[in-house]
């Protein structure tokens, strides 16, 4: 089981198949997986190897056991981003976090920003302190084409969602980042940009990776 993962100079946590989208664009969705795509995710960084998906939910004291044989402190950063979202498991990316924050490292989570409606609870606040990068998958310019393409559980409602998720976010302090595939037209990225700062964050653009 691969809980953790190097991509750069950054390591990478590995936490969850579960995902509350089912993006078309997903790695997932161009790999031989189990049919099941409500676990599908989008993923910022994510490079596809059938290592990463979980037979079973790694538990805290797994994952932190796992970041403990690695020299934690020479990663850039410590990222939560697995094939699936990783605040499906909230309480536990907070544990974990918590851990990392004493270490000393950068912690990040790549999110498709809908933890409010998940958990159905305003998680934000119990954010601040713990994760100093949010990087929240934005992927298009409003809430229908949106959810043309990452089909949410949570319908077109999940685009609201994660812009206040990210505006929240960035008012506690925590570091926003927006980001699309460079798939989308040109327009549509300078739009997303407009977005991305009318909610407190800056717009990245990620490169598609084709499995």
């Amino acid at each position: 089981m691969t809980i953790s993962y190097e991509l750069g100079n950054s390591l990478y946590i590995n936490l969850t198949n579960r995902c509350s989208n089912a993006c078309d664009f997903c790695l997932r969705s161009k790999a031989a997986r189990p049919k099941q795509p409500e676990n599908w995710v989008s993923s910022d960084d994510l490079i596809g190897t059938d290592k990463l998906w979980l037979e079973r939910e790694p538990s805290v004291d797994e994952i932190i056991a796992d970041l403990k044989k690695r020299d934690i402190k020479k990663y850039d950063e410590v990222v939560f981003c697995g094939f699936g979202e990783p605040f499906i498991r909230f309480d536990e990316c907070k544990e974990v976090a918590k851990w990392l924050k004493a270490q000393g490292v950068t912690v990040r989570v790549n999110t498709n920003g809908q933890a409010n409606l998940i958990h159905n609870r305003d998680v934000t606040a119990e954010m601040k302190g713990l994760f100093d990068i949010v990087s929240i998958s934005l992927n298009n310019k409003n809430a229908k084409e949106y959810n043309e393409i990452c089909k949410s559980r949570f319908g077109e409602k999940a685009y609201d969602a994660l812009l206040e998720f990210g505006k929240k976010c960035a008012l506690a302090g925590i570091e926003t980042v927006f980001t699309v595939v460079d798939l989308l037209p040109e327009e549509d990225i300078r739009r997303c940009e407009q977005i991305a700062k009318a909610n407190g964050g800056r717009l990245r653009v990620r490169k598609y990776i084709n499995a």
